[in-house]
């Protein structure tokens, strides 16, 4: 049985978010069992929205770098090709 490549990239992107949620799960339950944590609801939403923007800058960034390379944009003021 092939995958074909879109199947093969949502396999990955689900395997990814499982990884993260499952990370996610794990240092929730550690910091709960650290002991009396002073963080408010308000707290955990700031860090979440925090953690959101962060990977989403840097997951919009990285996508232009690639689509920038893949479309030759880096190569036309080039003169030593």
């Amino acid at each position: 049985m092939r995958l074909q490549g879109s199947s093969l990239t949502w396999t990955a992107i689900a395997v990814a978010v499982a990884v993260v949620v499952t990370v996610a799960a794990v240092v929730a339950n550690l910091w709960d069992s650290v002991g009396d944590n002073e963080i408010t609801a308000v707290g955990w939403l700031a860090m979440a929205f925090g953690i959101i923007a962060t990977l989403g800058l840097g997951i919009g960034l990285m996508s232009l770098v690639f689509i920038s390379s893949r479309r030759g944009y880096d190569e036309l003021d080039r003169k030593d090709r």
